[in-house]
């Protein structure tokens, strides 16, 4: 054989040796791979986010999905006379008395600051009463009375006028007096914080002159 030919002499690796290298080459992918994708797994990169779209803007999935407690407060729906249309109210709540024998309910009072001072009906005389607010329900009716005191003044004045003299002799006038009052106090907050809560009005001062 001369020089030239042994040059050109191309030496061909077994089959088998090819086999090997292209099996090592396959699991050694196959090994990276596996190690990437474990990874962006424990990651959490396949992990599917869901967003909530409420137009109301409301954060309720995000807090079901965290474990905090959904709490509605709707305890009743009714039409707002104002407005005709219809609104949730959030009405007091009642506080009862502990008592092993029946229900009782635990009363508060609110005087009104200022008496209420009208004249009789045909009349020279004139009327002044001063009141004080009863309720069995929680904090939330005073302040209504106190936030809508003027109206409920004006409301009270306008049921002190329809009397005259003669229904201030009858022995059922103070009660009777004081129911009304009572119903217009009410009205006045049943027209604007859909509830009224007065439970009855008693008299701290009244006078007839």
């Amino acid at each position: 054989m001369s020089a030239t030919e042994e040059n050109e002499l191309v030496v061909t690796p077994p089959k088998s040796s090819i086999g090997k290298i292209i099996i090592i080459a396959v699991t050694g992918i196959l090994i990276i791979a596996g190690s990437i994708a474990g990874t962006l797994y424990f990651t959490g990169f396949f992990t599917k986010k869901t967003h909530s779209n409420n137009t109301h803007g409301s954060d309720a999935p995000e807090r079901a999905e965290s474990g905090i407690p959904i709490q509605k407060e709707l305890i009743g729906e009714h039409n707002n006379p104002n407005t005709g249309h219809e609104t949730i109210a959030s009405a007091p709540d009642r506080i009862q008395k502990k008592s092993p024998d029946f229900v009782r309910f635990e009363y508060s009072y609110k005087q009104m600051d200022k008496e209420l001072l009208s004249n009789l009906t045909g009349t020279r005389k004139v009327i002044m009463v001063q009141v004080a607010f009863m309720t069995s329900y929680d904090g939330r009716v005073f302040k209504n009375v106190e936030k809508h005191e003027f109206a409920i003044r004006s409301a009270m004045l306008d049921e002190l006028r329809q009397y005259t003299e003669a229904d201030t002799l009858r022995p059922e006038f103070r009660k009777e007096l004081a129911d009304k009052l009572k119903d217009a106090a009410n009205v006045v907050l049943e027209r604007y914080e859909d509830f009224g809560g007065i439970d009855a009005i008693h008299f701290t001062s009244f006078i007839i002159q």
